[in-house]
């Protein structure tokens, strides 16, 4: 039997996710590594954890050193433990996502950040992340995926009054793939997850939309029973009949 010695040689670090959308796309924040290893590459807010230090705690204590970002809940998706993911020797890692408003956050770059940006998930996604972090990355989008499919999750995505039209493209962008206009509202509605506000926009020249409120209360209600949103796609001959309904009309 080898020394128990043997055993107490690896390091353990934390890599954050953070998804935030912009009203238009999906995106991530990433950092740029001012120090070696992957120096001036692109990275996902992550570091090694502190001897004294829980993993939640280091997970947090990252994201606030390198991107200033702080009281963002953070969930724990999956660990990577490939022998040869860092160059400098044995480092397992625990990734955790989140979901934001960008508009809530001010991203400040610190500590090893040289820059910390939000990034078009698609665009991120083909750029040569350091260390495993495009794996990462790919894996915490693979769950946010699936989640929006199973639980209201894409709210946490929008600002407290939004459209039917912002969150069709929320959901557009996180599913990529472009959804029924009349079957996504239909399916949202029957949900009873929105309150009609009785608003409409604000300077907005033409036809201004209705906006809505998230129901919170319905909302925790779905978090802890879970439910089926499964979205359909548009299909052609969806769009072939829409424009004979137009043109009946």
């Amino acid at each position: 039997m080898k020394e128990a010695s043997n055993f107490f040689k690896s390091a353990f670090s934390v890599d954050n996710v953070i998804f935030g959308f912009d009203g238009d796309d999906l995106k991530v924040l990433l950092i740029k590594r001012a120090n070696p290893p992957f120096q001036d590459s692109w990275a996902l807010p992550g570091d090694l954890v502190y001897p004294n230090e829980g993993l939640e705690t280091a997970a947090n204590r990252v994201l606030l050193e390198l991107t200033g970002l702080k009281n963002v809940y953070l969930e724990q998706v999956h660990t990577f433990g490939a022998v040869d993911r860092h160059p400098v020797g044995r480092v397992i890692t625990i990734a955790y996502f989140s979901l934001v408003k960008i508009s809530d956050y001010v991203v400040t770059p610190s500590s090893f950040a040289q820059k910390a940006k939000w990034h078009s998930v698609m665009e991120a996604q083909e750029l040569n992340l350091a260390f495993d972090h495009n794996d990462i990355l790919n894996t915490c989008f693979d769950t946010l995926k699936g989640k929006v499919r199973r639980m209201p999750v894409g709210f946490e995505l929008l600002p407290p009054k939004f459209t039917l039209t912002k969150l069709q493209h929320l959901y557009e962008a996180v599913l990529r793939t472009k959804l029924d206009k009349r079957n996504f509202r239909k399916k949202i509605i029957s949900m009873n997850l929105l309150i009609d506000l009785d608003e409409m926009q604000e300077g907005v020249p033409h036809r201004p939309a209705k906006l809505y409120q998230f129901d919170k209360e319905r909302y925790r209600k779905f978090e802890a029973e879970g439910f089926s949103f499964e979205l359909k796609e548009s299909k052609p001959k969806d769009q072939v009949r829409r424009i004979r309904e137009m043109i009946e009309n």
